[in-house]
């Protein structure tokens, strides 16, 4: 198999960029960096076809490596023919490959194996001949042996069966079929258990729909009602036509001896050794892909959450409610720096609303806060009253925002918060990072583990080594599409930075504590365990404000600095005029120079996004997104009537819709069906995480805490 032209075929790719991105990947490169500053080599492929390319690159090289395998192990048996090796070569898939080995594979003590041992082959080639002249009973018989434990004609004739019904059950084109018709024509169904009993699988008590159509997200429900013990699932298959079809394959002549126990072993063959593994397989695949489906909306999910806007320059009072333990405070400056910290008990069972709201006024007059971000767990609802109230009280400007706190309690008992605020207890740690998530979410939330943010479906059910990986891989490219400030970057932020791991990011952080702040890149160098090639993946990703180099402040690679300082120098521009935005004018002037990219030494891409960038220094692609809705009054649930329309966020996106948290602390669904007028295969395309969206109320169910929403106005 040429890989290259596979992957040029799937990815809807020039060849030249696949063999470029490919040669870039295997001398050690990143992602982030390929996509970043090697552009003029890929054809600008961005960071999500490089990493599907990564992805499917790995799978058809082990690929290759198991039909290594599989063509030596059928050599060493001398079974070999130019034939199957033509087909093993050709062979696309992991599974197409196994059927093909099937045959050759060491098996364990089959029925096959034993009736072979006792001599039963020959018979077995016989009926297969279709030649016979007599009742196979009276053929059978020269075949009994008491030395050979065949003490009768029937087990004779049943040991032959065996084989011929293994032999079916090996043969890979079969298989195909099989797998196909039952994919195409088979019924997943599943059945409860306990047909009284009360749980969220109800939908599937008395449930069937064909396997072709069956969505992902109800693949994995029926996994997980199965797993729990409420479900029993299985696949119909479309048995007549397989049995037919193995008949017509088997049968090739009528012979009034041999043609009834051929369809009894095909039959034999069908129900006890083909079937119960093409369903698992089936099983299998309908999971794979579900768990690919979900985890990739998961993966976008987390990317429009890590890349939604910081509130910057503004000091934020975090919130962490509760009811018996109080409520936990914490005073985080524009930086991130907390200033102070306290537990008011304005909620049942202590109900110190009057005492909790004159503490908060003296710290928002003390700190001169503007904005106060709320965590949306336990006595949210309850916390959110008293801030409303409270805002009425003050002469301040005071908004506030509800922030999902998922994971901050993950967070705050971890050892990476035990180490950056030893003397807090996790209330105060947790309050703090509530406050944090709302200034700079990518910085905050790059703590925590993906999979505890909670923006996916079934996270758990999944593959945790293939979502961890697209997780990670998802906290990277947003990590270095941002960029990180070298000088202020947390331990946890700069190991997500192409080049730098665990062990060089505490380095960095460690070299700064030793040495002060960096003041140019070039000293990354002097950074333990920081080599060349990771200074030449990490150096374009790390910004240095007011260093001596003020391209250390761009995205402009190390690498260029030459060529750059050579166009200022054309142009008629200083270095300094970097800081001070004086390159608003340079793109007009680089567009009336030809051929300046040649002379320079540059490609067109990597000149044109040289000039984007001084245009303007240091731009936080974060800004394009919504930004989140500040609050400074308060909606409850029996406020809502149907028709009402209001601005909500949205939380979540899952297979069949998206919840909108529209401000009265239960999120309301937005079915597909009612997103947009035109036709939608996935929720992702009309909505993301964190998109500001208006809706219009359809129905509220106060005792099952479910709304309806719909986008169609």
């Amino acid at each position: 198999m040429d890989i290259l032209k596979t992957l040029q075929e799937e990815l809807q790719i020039g060849y030249k960029q696949v063999e470029a991105a490919v040669q870039l990947i295997d001398e050690g490169n990143t992602i982030p960096f390929i996509a970043r500053y090697r552009k003029e080599a890929t054809g600008s492929l961005n960071d999500e076809v490089l990493r599907n390319l990564d992805e499917r690159l790995r799978y058809l090289r082990n690929l290759e490596e198991k039909k290594n395998q599989v063509l030596s192990s059928i050599r060493d048996q001398e079974k070999l023919t130019p034939e199957l090796e033509k087909q093993i070569q050709d062979a696309m898939t992991m599974v197409a490959l196994d059927d093909l080995y099937r045959p050759y594979r060491p098996k364990r003590r089959t029925r096959a194996m034993i009736a072979k041992e006792r001599g039963l082959e020959p018979l077995a080639e016989l009926i297969l001949l279709q030649q016979v002249k007599e009742p196979l009973e009276k053929l059978a018989e020269d075949y009994v042996s008491e030395e050979n434990e065949v003490p009768t004609a029937a087990d004779a004739l049943a040991g032959a069966k065996d084989i011929i019904a293994e032999r079916i059950s090996d043969q890979a084109d079969y298989r195909t079929y099989i797998r196909q018709a039952t994919m195409e024509q088979g019924m997943i169904r599943s059945q409860a258990k306990n047909e009284k009993a009360e749980s969220v699988y109800e939908m599937y008590y008395q449930y069937e729909e064909p396997v072709k159509k069956c969505a992902g997200h109800r693949v994995l429900a029926l996994n997980r009602g199965e797993k729990e013990k409420v479900l029993t699932v299985k696949v119909d298959a479309p048995e007549e036509t397989i049995l037919r079809y193995l008949e017509k394959q088997v049968i090739t002549q009528e012979n009034p001896y041999t043609t009834p126990v051929l369809k009894e072993v095909a039959e034999d063959s069908y129900r006890r050794l083909i079937a119960p593994a093409i369903e698992r397989e089936i099983r299998s695949f309908l999971t794979e892909n579900a768990e690919a489906g979900a985890i990739k909306v998961f993966g976008k999910n987390l990317k429009q959450l890590l890349m939604q806007p910081p509130v910057a320059g503004r000091v934020v009072l975090g919130w962490d409610p509760a009811f018996r333990t109080g409520c936990k405070l914490a005073v985080v400056d524009a930086t991130g720096k907390v200033l102070d910290t306290t537990v008011i008990y304005p909620t049942a069972p202590q109900n110190k609303v009057e005492e909790s709201k004159k503490v908060v006024k003296d710290l928002i007059k003390k700190y001169n806060i503007s904005l106060i971000s709320l965590g949306n767990g336990t006595a949210s609802r309850e916390s959110e009253m008293i801030i409303v109230d409270l805002i009425k009280e003050i002469p301040q400007q005071v908004q506030y925002v509800i922030v999902n706190e998922a994971g901050a309690s993950v967070y705050s008992a971890s050892k990476l918060a035990t180490e950056e605020f030893p003397n807090f207890d996790v209330g105060q740690r947790s309050a703090a990072s509530i406050a944090r998530r709302l200034q700079d979410p990518l910085a905050e939330l790059v703590k925590i583990d993906p999979k505890s943010i909670g923006v996916g479906q079934y996270q758990h059910d999944m593959n945790q080594k293939n979502l961890s990986e697209t997780l990670q891989g998802v906290v990277e490219d947003c990590v270095n599409r941002v960029g990180v400030d070298l000088n202020t970057a947390s331990a946890s932020l700069l190991e997500y930075i192409s080049g730098v791991t665990k062990t060089i990011a505490k380095n960095i952080v460690a070299y700064r504590e030793e040495n002060g702040v960096f003041t140019n890149r070039k000293q990354l160098l002097k950074v333990a365990k920081l080599g060349p090639k990771a200074f030449e993946q990490c150096a374009g990703f790390m910004r240095i404000n007011g260093g001596t180099n003020p391209l250390d402040m761009t995205s402009v690679h190390p690498e260029s600095y030459e060529a750059v300082e050579a166009l200022l120098q054309k142009l008629g521009y200083q270095a300094e005029d970097i800081v001070s935005g004086g390159l608003k004018e340079l793109g007009r002037k680089v567009r009336g120079c030809k051929g300046l990219a040649e002379e320079l030494g540059l490609g067109e891409i990597t000149l044109k996004d040289i000039v984007k960038e001084l245009e303007k220094p240091a731009r936080d692609p974060r800004e394009e997104m919504p930004k989140p809705i500040l609050r400074t009054d308060v909606l409850e649930m029996k406020d809502l009537k149907p028709g009402m329309v209001l601005k909500g966020t949205v939380r979540n996106v899952i297979d069949f819709g998206a919840f909108v948290d529209i401000g009265v602390h239960q999120d309301g669904l937005v079915h597909i069906s009612q997103m947009t007028d035109r036709y939608i295969k996935h929720p992702l395309e009309a909505v993301s995480v964190g998109d500001i969206v208006e809706v219009k109320v359809l129905s509220v169910d106060l005792n099952k805490k479910r709304i309806a929403l719909t986008m169609k106005l």
